[in-house]
């Protein structure tokens, strides 16, 4: 079967690391948690949903992968990047022309890897609870499955608390 290119893009990366994780094209769309989860035939907490967020004055990328029952806590996530370059940080909702310039993808369908501008990445620790978890993969009906530690290998994410 041939993927959309934005989903072939994900696959070829994936294969030029060396990850065995295949992107599915869904019949139906995955483009919220429930619905991927839906697809998938998964747990709802088990979906790596994949948030753009910007660091207000350096328009900085910053991608939260976050289990799909948990809310983004801004503010922690403000923090934890103001701990770690030990600078204040102002954190904002990317809107959808700048998810596109950063990763290369819509909104609704944005992976956790193969971004255009490489991020930071922080990874919810609640997504370590599971064996695999499901990602998108370029398009809003594609989708990955993956273990939590080579997801955190793949996109040289961080595990962090990040939910509210």
């Amino acid at each position: 079967m041939t993927l959309k290119p934005s989903a072939q893009k994900v696959q070829d990366w994936l294969a030029a690391r060396g990850s065995s994780s295949q992107v599915r094209e869904m019949p139906d769309t995955t483009r919220t948690s429930e619905e991927a989860a839906a697809a998938c035939g998964c747990q709802v907490a088990q979906i790596g949903k994949s948030m753009v967020f910007r660091i207000k004055d350096t328009d900085t990328p910053i991608l939260v992968i976050a289990s799909g029952i948990n809310r983004v806590d801004e503010k922690a996530v403000a923090r934890l990047l103001a701990t770690r370059d030990g600078v204040k940080v102002k954190l904002t909702r990317a809107d959808a022309d700048f998810v596109r310039a950063v990763s290369g993808y819509a909104i609704g369908g944005v992976p956790p890897v193969a971004h255009a501008q490489p991020p930071l990445t922080l990874i919810d620790r609640d997504l370590f609870r599971f064996e695999t978890i499901w990602c998108a993969a370029g398009t809003p009906n594609a989708v990955f499955e993956v273990s939590p530690a080579e997801l955190v290998n793949l996109s040289g994410g961080t595990i962090a608390d990040i939910k509210t």
